[in-house]
């Protein structure tokens, strides 16, 4: 255990780049060099975890974390994965809600923003070469992009409605359903013996008590806040408010971070009002920089939706509160799915249907990050929209009157330097940031308040 623990940590602070970067680190660390599992059992606990509502790198590390050392490692490893984010992100949502409105603090989130954008269009390559195998898959995507973003078709009903068509197909033995999905081959034989090996564990057999114990416990400590608050505060606590919707937030946000954004913003936009469109691509951008989870960026609409409450605590008190409870809500249920879940998934392994079901669930998060880059992509680059509705279509059109030059120049800047010049993302994220400060000292944009 205590040599887990220096593993996992490293794994923690080393967690930068997305889901992509997260799961190529433990890829690297696990298998390559500890050879703690094979790729075979990597790559089938992924596809599980990928199926699963949450951040399938956190699940990932969870699941690993339980099959080496039981209970106590599966908390060990997804608490350790999440935790350097939640101190992280919790000191910027601080510095953004007291200083975001400084000139020169402005400036850089404005830089900042266009580096974002650059990095969820390369995830959407990214992504999409890797899943994207056959016409079938292709067409999945872009009918997945094309409800949710000309049609506002419900998340949820996009990813059931890909399921089940990638389990028929996969049944049917359509090829493009039984390729499975592949997230990087190790260099050399990893399929060979490994610490665990192949022999499902003592612990990891499926036991109907057990799992009725396990279920009990963690959905009690999930919802257990959420149901005080509600009692305590009333149904129109901005506390109730952040604890109802993260927790339905936790039981659809398939696909990680950049799947559930487009979502996540319009209510907390149009709905709620807690954040600015702005103020959600400023956050994403701090999640982006601070390791663990893209989907942190929920503590962050939580620490602004509390802070700008008018209630009995002082608002910086109130935005971290609100902000450690939306964390709650949103990783708890990940530990009920693992510690639940993983022992029948362990006697899966092998079941076509299965990744068939993954393979085309996959395709279908490519046509929702598209989605999401293009929301980004209008709200970066244009400073006013429109909403057109009628006929089923219900979407938001830039305003081509109200380009933002400089806004544009640096996401293309940023572009150039991701794809042209292969910069990493830590470093594009820092020079966007020092660009837009240098714009602001030469009196090239003025931050209007975020």
């Amino acid at each position: 255990m205590g040599e887990a623990f220096r593993v996992w940590l490293r794994v923690a602070s080393l967690s930068f780049g997305g889901p992509a970067g997260q799961i190529a680190v433990m890829h690297r660390i696990l298998v390559e060099e500890k050879r703690w599992v094979s790729e075979s059992r990597f790559l089938h606990a992924l596809n599980y975890c990928m199926l699963l509502p949450g951040p399938e790198a956190q699940q990932l590390a969870t699941y690993i974390g339980w099959l080496m050392h039981r209970t106590r490692g599966g908390l060990m490893a997804g608490g350790l994965f999440i935790l350097p984010g939640v101190i992280a992100l919790m000191a910027l949502s601080i510095v953004y809600a007291k200083w975001g409105q400084v000139d020169y603090v402005a400036a850089a989130f404005f830089g900042l923003k266009a580096a974002v954008l650059a990095i969820v269009v390369e995830a959407v390559i990214r992504i999409g070469r890797r899943s994207l195998k056959g016409r079938p898959l292709q067409a999945l995507a872009a009918a997945a992009f094309v409800g949710i973003f000309f049609f506002a078709v419900p998340f949820p009903l996009i990813i059931i409605a890909a399921g089940l068509i990638g389990f028929l197909g996969a049944r049917a033995g359509h090829l493009a359903f039984t390729r499975g999905i592949t997230h990087g081959k190790a260099k050399g034989e990893l399929d060979g013996e490994s610490l665990l090996g192949e022999a499902i564990p003592d612990h990891a057999h499926p036991s109907k008590e057990r799992t009725m114990r396990v279920v009990a416990f963690w959905l009690t400590l999930w919802l257990a806040p959420t149901i005080g608050v509600a009692v305590f505060a009333g149904a129109g606590n901005v506390f109730t408010s952040i604890a109802v919707f993260f927790s339905k937030m936790a039981l659809v946000t398939f696909g990680g971070a950049y799947a559930v954004l487009g979502y996540v913003a319009q209510q907390a936009v149009t709905t709620y009002h807690w954040v600015t469109p702005g103020e959600m691509l400023d956050g994403l951008g701090m999640a982006e920089t601070t390791p663990g989870p893209l989907i942190m960026v929920l503590q962050f609409v939580g620490f602004m939706a509390a802070f700008r409450a008018q209630g009995p605590f002082p608002p910086l008190l109130a935005g971290a509160l609100g902000g450690l409870l939306a964390t709650w809500v949103t990783f708890a249920p990940c530990f009920l799915w693992i510690f639940a879940g993983a022992p029948y998934i362990e006697q899966l392994r092998g079941n076509k249907a299965l990744s068939g079901a993954l393979s085309a669930i996959t395709a279908a998060v490519v046509g929702v990050i598209l989605n999401l880059a293009i929301w980004f992509a209008i709200h970066t680059a244009f400073r006013a929209t429109r909403h057109i509705g009628g006929f089923g279509l219900s979407f938001d059109a830039p305003v081509l009157t109200s380009l933002d030059v400089w806004s544009l120049i640096l996401a293309l800047g940023a572009v150039i330097a991701i794809f042209r010049f292969k910069v990493g993302m830590i470093p594009t994220l820092a020079g966007s940031c020092l660009a837009g400060a240098v714009l602001h000292a030469l009196g090239l944009v003025v931050q209007t308040p975020l």
